[in-house]
């Protein structure tokens, strides 16, 4: 608020200085024109009453000589008055006007409006920077699990897409540069409810820059950075406590699995998405040649699941520099490139330039040579997303699709990717077993991903771990319907976690223990209910024992009394 009163004073300094002037000139010289009064005596104005001529006249809202009617000596110098206050007026609000147009203006209140709706802010949010492809992407996909938002974003011409975005929790955004301490403060990151900050600019030294000044003004937020290059991965790295996210690496990571462990690739794909969206399709990948069109950071990723799965692949860029031994130079549009790749042969093809019109081209002349084709694409802008469905391709790679689920599994449910990790180590027959349970109890769409951790503090657990009373607290009454105990929610315990030690798909007759952490697969509903739970001694009891103890001190007395008799 102080900037847009500066700013205020700073343009309106003159045009307020001239109107004082105007008004002060024309009320002093209104109290020394001579007037007469009624009975012919010499009669003038008093300073009140030459203010409150002028007060009415020049604002334009009326006219009158009052006390008494005004002398030819007034009605001129009145006359005098009229004009000049009327291009006082005139110059004062044209600067008014003016400045309510100048972009410095718009700036500061579009900066207090934002600083404003941060600080009312009661949800947990996160602070998002960058509002691109993903970025939008991201903030949908928050806002449907249930958090709000702060986003800055450089380019005011992304941020027009929000005027248009259908959000059900607050969203605040701000067009500012996120590499700046005071942006990044006015944000919220040092507010309590603030669970983390995300940088997904495009640039990978803006998004360095962003997590390293985050990290100096508020040690305790979580921060998760995306990077494309590997200096840039290596040097967040190295800085620590930054969650590092290369999307490149991510689909190599996922395209090796789909090679190896396919079901547990669609697992992972199914648990990360976005709550209710349709579940992945289940790919199983050809075991050959491949061909790689586009051997830039992404041809590289999927070049080395290839080569590690032991694989024979070439790749065709047009670009020397970014061509090994094992590549051909060449428009892999060309079909003479692809003969020399060996397309004729080969099981599949990967296009992976980073124009997704080149792309689609790659694939149309491919399956020329070679109709029985595996297709992986890689689409660039989610605008294109016509143009990629043209290519009828086996399998895609969309940049803003992978690293909403990536952020939403490193972020929102930390526990969720040391289970991930512990599930890759599993066979493919588990993964299986998995998907068929959370078809059966949660249903066919994406779950809802959360984790529970049973601190000692909670309300409704305190009682349990401190009087140990039997049966003991368990899993499966964590997981029982708090209206009908027989009844069980439509929830999947995926890990406990204890004492360091987890536990994949845990026995549900587990008792508890203090802090334990658990990451659920479910709906929305019973994450809530289950939050009620834990605050509800009496509902805790009712759980274990079958019987719900009475809520009032009068009751519990008498239920003493009961059991004394």
């Amino acid at each position: 608020m102080s900037d847009i009163l500066v700013l205020v004073l700073r343009r309106l300094r003159a045009p307020l200085i001239t109107l004082i002037a105007v008004y002060a000139i024309a009320i002093f010289g209104l109290v020394l024109m001579p007037g007469t009064d009624p009975s012919g005596q010499p009669w003038r104005l008093s300073v009140f009453d030459a203010f409150y001529v002028m007060t009415y006249t020049a604002t334009t809202i009326g006219f009158g000589e009052v006390p008494y009617p005004f002398s030819y000596a007034q009605r001129l110098w009145m006359t005098l008055s009229i004009y000049l206050s009327v291009v006082g007026w005139a110059y004062t609000l044209g600067s008014v006007f003016a400045l309510t147009r100048h972009p410095a203006f718009k700036l500061a209140l579009r900066h207090h409006r934002f600083e404003r709706s941060v600080a009312r802010m009661t949800e947990r949010f996160y602070v998002v920077c960058g509002y691109g492809q993903s970025g939008r992407r991201l903030v949908a996909a928050l806002d449907r699990i249930g958090y709000a938002t702060v986003v800055l974003e450089q380019d005011e011409q992304r941020t027009r897409a929000h005027l248009v975005s259908d959000m059900q929790h607050p969203t605040a955004l701000l067009v500012a540069d996120a590499r700046a301490p005071d942006v990044l403060l006015t944000a919220g990151i040092r507010m309590p409810n603030c669970m983390g900050l995300i940088a997904l600019t495009g640039d990978d030294q803006v998004n360095q820059a962003i997590v390293i000044g985050a990290r100096a003004l508020a040690k305790d937020c979580r921060l998760l950075a995306r990077v494309k290059s590997e200096a840039a991965q290596d040097m967040l790295s190295e800085f620590g406590n930054v969650i590092v996210v290369n999307p490149f690496h991510s689909f190599g990571v996922n395209f090796a699995m789909a090679l190896s462990k396919p079901d547990t690739l669609r697992l992972e794909d199914w648990i990360t998405g976005v709550p209710g969206a349709e579940p992945p399709p289940r790919f199983v990948l050809p075991h050959g040649h491949w061909v790689i069109a586009g051997y830039g950071r992404f041809g590289h990723a999927v070049a080395q699941a290839l080569a590690d799965a032991g694989l024979t692949w070439k790749a065709i860029d047009i670009d020397p520099a970014q061509c090994s031994e094992d590549g051909i130079v060449g428009n892999s549009v060309a079909e003479e490139a692809l003969r020399r790749a060996g397309i004729e042969q080969a099981c599949g093809l990967i296009a992976c330039t980073d124009v997704d019109a080149s792309n689609l081209a790659v694939i149309i002349a491919a399956r020329r040579c070679h109709k029985k084709l595996f297709v992986v694409v890689r689409q660039n802008q989610v605008g294109n997303r016509a143009l990629i469905a043209a290519a009828h391709a086996d399998m895609e790679f969309v940049q803003a699709q992978l690293m909403t689920n990536e952020v939403l599994q490193e972020m929102t449910t930390p526990l969720l990717n040391r289970f991930l990790m512990r599930a890759r180590n599993q066979p493919n027959a588990w993964a299986v077993g998995l998907i068929q349970r959370l078809r059966e109890v949660v249903g066919d769409k994406v779950p809802y991903i959360w984790g529970v951790r049973i601190a000692p503090e909670l309300v409704g657990v305190a009682h349990v771990f401190g009087e140990r009373p039997e049966p003991p607290f368990a899993l499966s009454h964590l997981m029982a319907d708090p209206l009908q105990r027989s009844a069980r929610l439509p929830v999947v315990a995926l890990m406990l976690s204890r004492a360091g030690n987890d536990m994949l798909l845990p026995d549900v007759n587990l008792p508890l223990a203090q802090n334990d952490r658990i990451v659920f697969a479910g709906t929305q509903m019973v994450e809530q209910l289950q939050r009620r739970t834990l605050a509800d001694d009496v509902v805790i009891d009712y759980l274990r024992t079958g019987h719900e103890p009475p809520r009032t001190w009068l009751g519990r007395l008498l239920m003493r009394g009961d059991d004394r008799a």
